[in-house]
């Protein structure tokens, strides 16, 4: 019989739950059967004490299957991408393609934005009639008939999962290793993908801010993966600046139609291509990351990847003309703000955090998961680290609608950028492969 304060007592003291306990209290938490002061209690005692492999095992298939799994037909062999966060990650947009394009196929499902950091669905909004909130039975026909979706998590999906995040939120215990895993596995899980690339982002602009707490994800990530038999993948992608050249919704989208059509900046095609081809390695359509990077590079310059991104955008109701002039249809705001360079020298700092707090503050993120944002605000980086920056010459501009809104934002702007006399070090994008 389960008895809740002994539950509680056992984590208390660091003792290993039963798998039948966690299963039984996921389940009536998830009900209303037991109150968030208890569940609260329990999830403080997990952040001091943390949790076995097993126990990890047993939560997150207890999240998993609190909703419906999206029921691929066995075989199907679908691949699935999940980034940590970061500030100007448009890579799902280029991603998802890239891979569909090469036979695989790719069931993608995608968060909103919160704090500093983007959500690809704000960015797929930004497409006019865009729909991102497929049901379960249109994502799973929309992936066997073009190969590839990218929709908003539904309800119907760990829903537990949600309600415990939402705890989580509120009780400091986010950072928690053992939950940050059971959270992220648990809806790849629901969305029916049975493989797993994990973009786990390490820097100032990223949730894990040091490289060992970063390998400590990955790792975490990848384990838990397999034990759940789902094969997986992390790459280790550095997070100090922001990625590519635009940081904001509708102009990320254009960024990544650029990169599709072969424009794009080099580190957003460079993190693109690896996190495709290791995808497609676990697809099975290549047998080591060199290969599947290669794959996927034919698929950019042969026009397959920008074609497959107009499947995509036309069988969810998107202007697919956007995929021909991205320039027609994603446009920034219309005033501009440019920061400037206040002496000669080399870029050592373009702090991402900073860069991505004052997006926020223009209108182009959120603090609470309710609030609006603007989809035109954004940033275009006019120089990156290890630039040198000619005293008076633009470092970047901010594209903004709201005057009040953009003199909250300055003092992070102003404070992202530190220029130096002798060209510093920068860190490599791809700083490791977890696997």
């Amino acid at each position: 019989m389960f008895d809740i304060l002994s539950f509680l007592e056992e984590k208390r003291e660091g003792i290993s739950h039963k798998s039948e306990d966690i299963e039984f209290f996921v389940n009536e938490f998830h009900k209303g059967k037991i109150p968030d002061y208890q569940v609260s209690a329990w999830l403080t005692s997990v952040f001091h004490k943390g949790m076995s492999q097993q126990e990890i095992k047993s939560f997150t298939l207890a999240l998993a299957h609190s909703g419906d799994i999206v029921p691929f037909p066995r075989g199907f062999n679908a691949v699935d991408k999940h980034s940590t966060g970061g500030v100007g990650d448009k890579t799902t947009l280029i991603v998802v393609p890239l891979v569909a394009a090469s036979g695989l196929p790719v069931a993608k499902l995608s968060g909103r934005g919160l704090g500093f950091t983007g959500g690809t669905v704000d960015k797929l909004e930004s497409i006019p009639n865009m729909n991102v909130h497929l049901s379960t039975e249109t994502f799973l026909k929309q992936v066997e008939r073009i190969g590839c979706a990218i929709s908003g998590h539904s309800m119907e999906l760990a829903p537990a999962e949600g309600k415990f995040y939402a705890l989580r939120d509120v009780t400091a215990t986010v950072p928690s290793l053992p939950l940050i895993c059971s959270s992220i596995v648990s809806k790849k899980m629901a969305g029916g993908a049975s493989k797993f690339v994990f973009d786990v982002k390490c820097g100032q602009g990223a949730f894990m801010q040091t490289f060992p707490e970063a390998r400590a994800l990955a790792q975490a990530l990848v384990s838990l993966s397999a034990s759940l038999n789902h094969p997986s993948m992390a790459i280790i992608s550095a997070m100090d600046q922001p990625l590519g050249e635009w940081i904001g919704n509708s102009m990320e989208v254009y960024e990544a139609i650029k990169t599709l059509q072969g424009e794009g900046p080099s580190d957003t095609e460079l993190l693109s291509l690896h996190l495709a081809g290791a995808m497609i390695v676990l697809g099975g359509k290549a047998t080591s990351l060199e290969e599947g990077v290669a794959i996927a590079h034919e698929n950019l310059v042969n026009g397959q990847a920008l074609q497959k991104m107009e499947d995509l955008i036309e069988a969810q109701e998107g202007e697919k003309k956007v995929c021909i002039s991205p320039e027609k249809y994603l446009r920034p705001a219309k005033e501009k703000y440019t920061l400037y360079a206040s002496k000669s020298g080399f870029l050592a700092e373009l702090n991402a955090r900073k860069i991505g707090e004052g997006v926020k503050r223009i209108g182009g993120g959120r603090t609470e998961q309710g609030d609006h944002i603007d989809l035109s605000v954004s940033v275009h980086l006019r120089a990156k680290q290890g630039d040198f920056v000619e005293k008076g010459n633009p470092i970047f501009d901010v594209y903004y609608t709201d005057n009040k809104k953009l003199q909250r934002a300055k003092p992070f702007f102003e404070r992202s950028i530190h220029l130096v006399d002798i060209k510093p070090s920068i860190q490599n994008l791809i700083m490791e492969i977890v696997s």
